[in-house]
């Protein structure tokens, strides 16, 4: 029997002020494997993060608040290989 690292999953410290409490997540379907990702209102306060930073600089504030959307990426990242890992791991039926 071989064995698979484990991957460690990544840390929260805390999810940005400005992350929605509902809908901040949506759940599709790809290959029959749930993909969990970020709403479009989360993806659009990303692009203005981001466009700002090209632009000019971020507050501290806005840094730390950018830095959190990525752990969160991270996070659901993770969930998604895990998720597809269990499922490509599961005899069939």
């Amino acid at each position: 029997m071989s064995t698979t690292p484990i991957e460690s999953a990544p840390v929260l410290r805390a999810l940005p002020d400005s992350f929605p409490r509902e809908g901040a997540v949506e759940i599709e379907i790809e290959e029959g494997v749930p993909v969990l990702r970020a709403s479009i209102a989360v993806r659009q306060r990303i692009e203005e993060l981001l466009d700002k930073q090209r632009e000019s600089k971020l507050s501290e504030d806005e840094e730390q608040e950018l830095d959190r959307y990525e752990e969160v990426d991270d996070y659901l990242s993770f969930l998604n290989r895990l998720s597809r890992n269990i499922i490509q791991a599961a005899p069939e039926k």
